[in-house]
């Protein structure tokens, strides 16, 4: 049996989704929720193997609580279920973890295999949301990289480490340190310190 839990703010979806889902013999709605914080709490409590979640509720969005429930390790796999395909919606989702991104005009039989591909660890994607992801990664710059001896000086940088610190940890001398920080500084497209350490991150290569 794959038990469910539905997150939507708005309980006739919920009802519709209850009754499409449990005319299944293999599937079971385990719990409901109107909020993310609820489902992230729920999941929690409930252990369930899917979450059906829309992204748009109040109290926090679906993106948010996907992420959080992926940190907190979670064995619940989360299935985007909305109304909403704009580019930055689905290719934040996916990002966040998401095991399926589905708009809310599917039939029932669709649905359901959906949730079973997903609980067999699948990802399962509706079709313009497929290509529009496709269309999405093709078009994203690509993400600089940086030497193994560029990262090792820009996560002692992070550490807090001054120029002289990190030659003296890294064996090399102060200047080496400082043309290593320039050519970082020119591939992530900054000026300073604070900012390479930053756009490090938030490009994964720290």
């Amino acid at each position: 049996m794959i038990r469910i839990l539905l997150a939507d703010d708005h309980p006739v979806v919920r009802e519709g989704l209850r009754g499409m889902l449990g005319a299944e013999p293999d599937l079971a709605v385990v719990g409901e929720a109107s909020s993310g914080p609820e489902a992230e709490a729920l999941s929690a409590e409930l252990r369930p193997d899917i979450v059906l979640m829309d992204l748009r509720m109040p109290g926090g969005g679906g993106v948010e609580s996907i992420d959080r429930m992926r940190t907190a390790g979670l064995p619940c796999r989360v299935i985007v279920l909305t109304t909403y395909e704009t580019d930055g919606d689905i290719l934040r989702a996916v990002e966040a973890g998401a095991a399926g991104y589905l708009l809310k005009d599917l039939a029932r039989g669709e649905l359901a295999d959906a949730v079973r591909a997903a609980a067999r660890g699948e990802t399962v994607l509706a079709p313009s949301v497929a290509a529009r992801l496709v269309d999405q990664l093709r078009s994203r710059p690509e993400r600089p990289r940086l030497s193994e001896r560029e990262t090792a000086v820009l996560r002692l940088v992070a550490e807090g480490c001054t120029n002289a610190e990190i030659g003296r940890r890294l064996f090399i001398g102060e200047s080496t340190v400082k043309t290593h920080l320039l050519r970082v500084f020119a591939k992530l497209g900054v000026d300073d310190r604070t900012a390479a350490v930053t756009s490090a991150m938030r490009n994964g290569l720290l």
